[in-house]
């Protein structure tokens, strides 16, 4: 019983950390290394959806 415990203790903090590595590798936050203010990083976020939008449209 204790040994099923403590293998399911390790399997939790291993899948922590593998979490943690994998978001820092494949998920940087790009708009906090972009842009300083909330005000700059909304800004660009609204003009690339309104830039792409009807691209997309279009294509269909």
């Amino acid at each position: 019983m204790t040994l099923g415990k403590t293998l399911w203790k390790l399997i939790l903090i291993k899948m922590a950390i593998l979490f943690f590595v994998l978001k820092l590798v494949f998920f940087p936050n790009l708009l906090k290394t972009k842009f300083d203010t909330d005000m700059e990083r909304g800004d660009y976020v609204v003009e690339q959806l309104l830039h792409q939008a009807p691209s997309e449209r279009s294509s269909n």
